[in-house]
């Protein structure tokens, strides 16, 4: 390929990143904001147009003579498969290029199954869903998944998952392909859920953490604009971090003393059960909350301190401007939130807290598709993605 056709190509993709916010824009404004000549413009709009990327919307106001166009983004032009695995559930969804779900099926499995029975329900439920859409799997610009376990974003693979066995290691991308050839993404849940409620409730926010609740917790991790994994992946595993009011109490990974032995869903079930409450999942204690239990809500709040006390030191290290708390959990409301709030705000820096916000997920349980299927849009739309779908049309 030429230089100058590689530029061309560029350029395309360029205009595109432009375009993408859904703020219609004429062939004028496009130049002044790119610095290029209108006639290079009207070429690449003319490619983008070809291409499905870009629609016509309505004209913009005249100031004499005919109305020039406007162009926007095209949210049709393909779809995205969003995909949130649990250790229960799954939901799988169909969403447009601006990430909005369009359809989405939600059915109980069992992660501990295994990869194959998992993914062959995953993968039947999306083709069921573009069916029914009228889509096809060649409609489909990228899928993203979230799994509930650690995972190696450069190739998809969940490693040492906890309560994955048979996953470790497997090829999530490499399966799916052989079924359905479209780019897939694999990340941890937490990840998925701290991308779908910023981009719903926080999308200006720098600097924002999202800590799941549930039979497991976790934090995602957003620094600079960015989603941080770490080196390995497991950046914001803090339900592994010990907590020195439990320093006897045993955790599933072989330690003890863990945030997630202490605060978990299972873990306050089991702390109530020692008091003679019947209580065996988080779903029970939500339900003893929400009829005003007395000792499950003081068992929640003291979670909500325990849960605190990690974050401190996390406000310290990163330096959050809001703080979200999500995942099953976080169904029993200000209860558990107070009790963090309690801490963080009485042990952090005033300077660290000044401006800080601890607050309960918008997104809910919405976060993990909303964000598996940002996952994907922003995939499918980088400017390297859009160069080689340029090179192939």
């Amino acid at each position: 390929m030429t230089t100058d056709s590689v530029q061309s190509v560029n350029g395309v993709s360029q205009l595109f990143q432009l375009l993408r916010d859904g703020v219609p824009r004429t062939r004028a404004e496009l130049a002044k904001s790119t610095g290029l000549a209108r006639s290079t413009v009207a070429v690449r709009v003319d490619e983008l147009m070809r291409m499905g990327l870009i629609t016509p919307v309505a004209d913009a106001v005249s100031t004499g003579g005919r109305p020039p166009s406007q162009f926007a983004i095209n949210p049709a032009a393909k779809v995205v498969v969003a995909v949130d695995l649990g250790a229960s559930h799954g939901t799988v969804a169909i969403a447009d290029l601006t990430g909005k779900v369009l359809s989405e099926k939600t059915g109980e499995i069992d992660i501990a199954l295994g990869p194959e029975p998992v993914l062959t329900w995953l993968v039947e439920t999306a083709s069921a869903l573009l069916t029914e859409s009228g889509r096809s799997a060649s409609d489909v610009a990228a899928m993203g998944i979230g799994v509930p376990g650690p995972v190696e974003h450069s190739t998809g693979q969940p490693v040492n998952p906890p309560i994955m066995p048979g996953w470790d290691r497997f090829d999530i991308p490499g399966w799916i392909n052989r079924h359905m050839p479209v780019p897939v993404l694999v990340d941890n849940d937490v990840n998925i859920m701290a991308l779908g409620e910023r981009s719903v409730a926080w999308p200006a926010v720098e600097h924002f953490m999202f800590v799941k609740v549930a039979t497991g917790i976790g934090t995602g991790i957003i620094s600079d604009g960015r989603l941080q994994r770490g080196a390995q992946g497991i950046a914001g595993d803090i339900g592994h971090v010990q907590v020195a009011r439990g320093a006897d109490i045993p955790c599933q990974c072989g330690n003890r003393g863990c945030l997630e032995a202490l605060a978990s869903g299972p873990a306050i079930a089991r702390a109530l059960r020692a008091q003679g409450i019947e209580a065996h999942t988080g779903s029970d204690v939500v339900d003893l909350v929400k009829r005003g239990n007395i000792d499950a809500i003081q068992a929640v709040r003291q979670a909500g301190r325990d849960i605190g006390e990690v974050l401190t030191t996390c406000v310290s290290l990163m330096n959050p401007s809001v703080i979200a708390i999500g995942g099953s959990m976080a169904r029993v409301g200000e209860h558990l939130i107070a009790g963090v709030r309690e801490v963080v705000y009485t042990r952090s820096t005033p300077l660290a807290t000044e401006y800080l916000s601890i607050v309960q997920s918008v997104a809910a349980e919405n976060a993990a598709v909303i964000g598996a299927s940002m996952l994907a849009v922003e995939h499918a739309l980088a400017p390297e993605s859009l160069n080689a779908a340029f090179l192939r049309a």
